[in-house]
């Protein structure tokens, strides 16, 4: 089953080095990991998406993350009402007979061309990889030349805090 944790940590290195280690030790792909500053200096969140076969599994992986030293709160949001996206650049083979067409397709996606050059277009679409993936498969027919995804970055929605998270601080 698909889990997504989201962490907050420190943004020193080797954190991120020392959290994919922690999977890798216990045999736990990751599927995506997307890490990026947040409104605190010296924080990143990090969102990670992995598969596991057994519920025990997540608690097990979340006991273990909050016993890194850079890590200050982990949280499996999978069964949270979330936010949570995904960007993808997809080089599609393309003609100038073909532009127009590609153009249609991508439009009731909100995917954009961000450029042009004689034998090919490149899409930038963004949302859940549910849609991006059935985006990827109508453009296919015309020939994939290159395909780039940032993978999920998600967050709860709305401003409530539950009563075990606190505000994060750094003196």
């Amino acid at each position: 089953m698909k889990r997504i944790i989201s962490l907050t940590v420190l943004n020193q290195a080797g954190v991120l080095n020392r959290i994919t280690g922690l999977f890798s030790k216990r045999d736990f792909n990751i599927e995506s990991i997307t890490v990026g500053q947040t409104e605190t200096e010296g924080v990143s969140r990090m969102t990670l998406i992995v598969n596991v076969q057994q519920e025990n599994e997540v608690e097990q992986i979340t006991k273990q993350l909050n016993k890194q030293i850079d890590v200050l709160k982990v949280t499996d949001i999978t069964a949270q009402s979330i936010v949570s996206r995904e960007l993808a650049l997809i080089k599609v083979m393309s003609t100038p007979a073909t532009r127009m067409e590609i153009q249609g397709l991508i439009q009731p996606f909100r995917a954009t061309v961000i450029d042009v050059s004689r034998e090919s277009v490149v899409v930038q679409v963004t949302g859940e990889s549910e849609k991006i993936e059935v985006l990827i498969d109508l453009l296919k027919p015309y020939g994939l030349k290159e395909i780039a995804r940032t993978g999920t970055t998600a967050f709860t929605r709305g401003t409530q805090r539950s009563s075990k998270e606190t505000p994060i601080s750094i003196v």
